[in-house]
């Protein structure tokens, strides 16, 4: 068994950084995105972390709930201003272990691909189906893959030397499963530190098809969260799609 079966796994290892400065996007845009889908909720987010996204959308009096399977990234939340009154179920996302309805469930930053095997991307979609109010809206963003990026087996990058430690970076590929398994290692005077983090992409297309497999349709697709147009060249995409 991986430990990336673990849907805890992440928020385990990044927590206690995954708010660092230069870590994550700024929430403005997908919050003015989000609150225009969202009416009077209940939204859902699925993986709700540290409530980067999740916290300024209830600060505009939207009733946002969450699913977390990290008590860590949820301490994280609670600590924080509003934390405390938004309500987090613990458990694994691709279960949506929560019964609503909710007008809105979203899904953001590539978090989708953390479910690494297909079956639990497809049971996502299934239960994500099973709580939305008809006509309710699935939003996802993740980016587009380049297969230049993933052109070779392994990849080796060094991501910072200092007087005393070291850290690189490797990256495993497996493109006939579309997944890839990254290992950063910290090498430090009080020893060896490792963060594994794990993939399984998936282009535009093959969103839709679970999609549709679990009832939704694609109603909308930008390039960002700003609307721009979605095209061939774009990296990056925001999907809404609708119940019924």
């Amino acid at each position: 068994m991986s430990v990336f079966d673990d849907p805890g796994h992440f928020g385990r290892l990044w927590a206690d950084t995954y708010d660092l400065p230069g870590g994550v996007p700024d929430p403005a845009p997908a919050v003015e995105f989000l609150a225009e889908l969202a009416g009077d909720g209940p939204a859902l987010e699925l993986a709700i972390g540290t409530g980067r996204v999740a916290l300024p959308l209830a600060e505009r009096g939207i009733r946002v709930e969450g699913v977390e399977a990290s008590p860590e990234m949820v301490a994280k939340i609670r600590a924080k201003p509003g934390g405390g009154d938004i309500p987090v179920a613990i458990g694994d996302m691709a279960d949506v272990p929560v019964t609503g309805p909710y007008t809105m469930v979203f899904l953001v930053f590539n978090t989708l691909f953390n479910l690494v095997r297909a079956q639990r991307q497809a049971d996502c979609f299934r239960n994500v189906a099973r709580v939305l109010a008809p006509g309710g809206a699935f939003v996802i963003e993740t980016f587009v893959p380049d297969p230049a990026d993933f052109d070779r087996d392994e990849q080796v990058q060094i991501r910072e030397v200092t007087e005393d430690s070291a850290t690189i970076r490797l990256h495993r590929y497996d493109r006939e499963a579309q997944t890839f398994l990254r290992q950063t290692i910290t090498f430090h005077s009080a020893g060896v530190h490792l963060h594994p983090f794990a993939m399984r992409y998936l282009w535009p297309e093959q969103i839709d098809e679970l999609a549709e497999q679990a009832g939704l349709r694609l109603a909308a697709r930008y390039a960002d969260w700003d609307r721009s147009p979605f095209g061939p060249d774009r990296t990056s995409h925001v999907s809404v799609y609708r119940l019924g």
